[in-house]
């Protein structure tokens, strides 16, 4: 089974999640994490939504680590199936 980088989609400034994407074999996953958990990856507080970007490229390594043990528990979201990451999910 292969998890890999897929791409970064985006600031979503309405939901405060940063929208990426992962790539299990040849299918596409929707992947969000919250602004609160970057922050708090980030010993930041309130980064401005112009710095989200650079933000998740900084931490890209540590966020689709989290989304991979997501992914390989099966601890999908939402329609169509997803992965989110909360503030919660970097506390272990």
């Amino acid at each position: 089974m292969s998890f890999t980088s897929g791409s970064f989609r985006g600031y979503d400034e309405d939901r405060s999640v940063v929208l990426f994407s992962m790539i299990h074999d040849l299918t596409e996953v929707p992947c969000a994490i919250s602004s609160d958990a970057m922050d708090f990856l980030d010993g930041a507080k309130r980064t401005p939504p112009a710095q989200r970007e650079q933000q998740f490229m900084r931490l890209r390594a540590s966020i689709e680590s989290c989304a991979e043990r997501k992914f390989a528990n099966a601890e999908m979201e939402g329609r169509p199936p997803g992965i989110i990451l909360r503030r919660l999910d970097f506390h272990s």
